[in-house]
């Protein structure tokens, strides 16, 4: 009794509601606090004991199980945890058995490699586990010489990874929904970041225009990759058995994201041209502020999300939508008019962000894409030298096998972690793998510099808080800045190594050396050993999201023609696949700025045709944005569209395509002069822009170099 009204007087005092939100309103720190919690539970207690070795090998351990946890609905996380506990302990205890033959143990851990990469291509679960059986493999080799027996590390790692495993199942039992709402949050503000972006196009010029644009064709990679995590989540939990109110709530706001994505998305006019015109200034200007308000609102449900506060639309967002409103009917603008389309996309943006706090519409669950091949069948589709993930898997075991080669020839101190900047630093592409190479050195060094000067100044005791901390600050660094978390990960290390044999300071050099020469080691095989330049993909990336944007249209077409279906799958399916192939010809543009000086003639114009098929996205997504309608279909308005389609449909030469649709551009042009009714109008002023987009992305793929 006396418990529960301490706790009930505490809880409802505004400095711990305040720490509570706090508490659960950044995942990213809450994760670091869990796996250094676990660290701390399962090394401070053996630390004292005297048992250095089980404390720091038990924490690397938990590290690799945290590193490697999947998102996934808690009967999920228990397959995945037995198939973590058991690759690791697999893992761990070949590294053992095979010690004393440095040939067949560096065989293996090529081999066991190429099997773990494609193993992990079939599926997000497979992805986290097998990644971190290679790196427990790798932890294993590193601490085989200091090991007291040759059982205690396929004992300790597993378990590490299995403590921290079973509490974190724990924590998500407690709140089973937690995941979901972290991932749903992260989408909402992925749409906050790219709708404060796009609030500078208002107004903006030609070369505002261009730059803004670049970066949020960047911001729409991070948008509809999260979407597709988020789709995971929600099929693992639909998988289990789930169909409450609860998930069909949360599949609800998955469907309002989606569709405020597309509106986001969407483009009803070049805005350098609206901003110029002096009557258009203040509603532009207005506009701009609508969508930064929307970008607060987005921000503020994906806090609501996480702190399990009652999400109100904020009152601000109210106010400018009206103001907006009046304001363009104060110009008296034609229905026609771009503003009023704009507005109007607006406008129901808003209206999107009300509804998330209505209950579920249905008592059924939409339908997502999921990949319904079986595990043998996926695994099997990667069997071929063609397919990206194969190659990343031969080019990683090669590399390991060279640097592990170094290591045993010339008799490198601590060689193995030649073995594990390789893990790190190779990715599968050239410009990734430059990147990475750069972070990992300087955190390395930067790590290196700073631990010394601090682990001379303390105490046992002070060397675990420290590598606590560092652990901390690693988790917490992983996914927003790469560099950062390195400098605390080489801490952690150094503290490690210096509770273990008091060689942490020593052993530091050595590992700066290992780590340049893994480091280098990975570029040069990414750069030589079928590097696949950016350039090179260019032409059918451009092809695959020219035909992933018609297909998108023609589901657009269907809707306008048979009405908004209550359960729109597969416009979805064709808007998604439109949005990841643009993605994939933006990051294929980012690429090329990494990679070497003799490609950077293509990189201009990479960057033109990235940006063209980005504009014909948002000008498709703008034409699927306004489909909802009350009023019959203007049938030459389908017509136009069909023939649009047959045009590539077809196979035809470039030229041909190029000719043809100017004349639908020109045809558009002598249209939207005669008489149309306003509606009408709106839509072929739509379908113009999307025939004219269309015409300068392939006046532009028709360029020579």
């Amino acid at each position: 009794m006396i418990q529960n009204k301490l706790f009930s007087y505490f809880h409802n005092q505004p400095f711990f509601e305040r720490w509570r939100r706090n508490f659960w309103r950044y995942p990213d720190l809450l994760m670091a606090a869990k796996a250094t919690i676990v660290m701390a539970a399962v090394a401070i207690p053996l630390e004292i004991a005297g048992l250095s070795f089980f404390a720091v090998t038990l924490a690397l351990g938990v590290l690799a199980g945290a590193l490697s946890e999947t998102d996934d609905h808690p009967r999920g996380r228990v397959k995945s945890l037995v198939m973590k506990v058991v690759s690791f302990g697999i893992s761990s205890l070949s590294v053992e058995l095979l010690r004393p033959w440095p040939v067949i143990l560096g065989l293996g851990l090529g081999l066991s490699t190429i099997v773990f990469i494609l193993a992990g291509g079939m599926g997000e679960r497979y992805r986290g586990v097998t990644f971190g059986a290679i790196l427990i493999g790798i932890y294993a080799m590193i601490g085989a010489e200091i090991s007291p027996a040759w059982y205690w590390q396929p004992i300790l790692l597993p378990g590490g990874a299995l403590i921290y495993g079973l509490i974190s199942l724990m924590l998500l039992v407690y709140r089973p929904y937690r995941l979901l709402d972290e991932q749903l949050a992260r989408g909402f503000i992925a749409l906050s970041k790219y709708l404060d972006q796009k609030s500078g196009l208002f107004p903006s010029d030609k070369q505002q225009q261009r730059d803004i644009r670049g970066k949020l064709a960047l911001l729409n990679v991070e948008m509809v990759n999260i979407l597709e995590r988020i789709k995971e989540v929600l099929n693992s939990y639909r998988d289990a058995g789930g169909n409450d109110e609860r998930l069909r709530l949360r599949f609800q706001y998955f469907m309002i994201l989606q569709g405020l994505h597309e509106r986001a998305a969407s483009t009803h006019e070049r805005y350098d041209l609206l901003s110029s015109e002096t009557e258009n200034v203040e509603v532009v200007d207005i506009a701009g502020h609508t969508l930064h308000e929307l970008s607060h609102a987005a921000e503020k449900f994906a806090e609501s999300l996480l702190t399990g506060i009652e999400f109100h639309n904020p009152s601000s967002l109210k106010w400018v939508v009206e103001a907006l409103a009046v304001k363009v009917d104060q110009l008296a603008l034609e229905e026609t008019h771009p503003l009023r389309l704009l507005v109007s996309n607006l406008i129901r943006a808003s209206v999107a962000f009300e509804r998330l706090n209505e209950p579920p519409t249905h008592s059924y669950l939409p339908r997502l894409s999921r990949d319904d091949r079986s595990l043998w069948q996926r695994f099997r589709s990667q069997l071929t030298f063609q397919h990206p993930r194969m190659r990343y898997a031969i080019r990683l075991a090669l590399c390991f096998w060279i640097g592990f080669f170094v290591s045993e020839y010339f008799k490198i101190d601590k060689g193995e972690w030649i073995v594990l900047t390789i893990l790190f630093v190779l990715q599968p592409n050239y410009s990734a793998t430059r990147r990475r190479l750069f972070q990992r050195v300087l955190g390395t060094i930067s790590g290196i510099v700073a631990g010394v000067l601090i682990v001379k100044l303390l105490t046992i005791p002070g060397q675990v808080l420290l590598m606590l901390a560092a652990a901390f600050f690693f988790f917490a660094w992983l996914k927003r800045q790469y560099s950062v978390s390195v400098v605390f990960i080489t801490i952690f290390v150094l503290c490690a190594f210096n509770l273990i044999s008091s060689r942490g300071v020593p052993v530091m050099l050595p590992r700066l050396i290992d780590t340049l020469v893994g480091a280098f080691l990975a570029l040069g095989i990414v750069r030589f050993l079928w590097p696949q330049w950016q350039y090179k993909r260019l032409p059918g990336l451009l092809s695959a999201a020219l035909q992933k944007n018609i297909a998108y249209l023609r589901s657009i077409l269907n809707e306008y023609e048979s009405g908004v279906a209550g359960d729109d799958f597969d416009y979805r399916i064709a808007r998604r696949e439109a949005h990841q192939a643009d993605n994939a010809l933006a990051l294929a543009w980012q690429d090329m700025q990494a990679e070497p000086r003799k490609y950077s003639k293509f990189r201009q114009k990479a960057f033109k045709l990235t940006h063209l098929n980005h504009a014909l996205l948002s000008f498709i997504s703008a034409f699927g944005a306004h489909r909802e309608q009350d009023h019959p279909t203007n049938m030459q308005m389908l017509s136009t569209g069909k023939e649009m389609l047959r045009i590539f449909d077809l196979e035809l030469s470039v030229e041909q395509r190029l000719r043809d649709i100017s004349m639908i551009v020109q045809q558009l042009q002598k249209l939207l002069q005669s008489e149309l009714k306003p509606v009408d109008r709106q839509q072929f002023i739509l379908l113009y822009n999307i025939a004219d987009i269309e015409r300068q992305l392939l006046l532009e793929r028709n360029k020579p170099v």
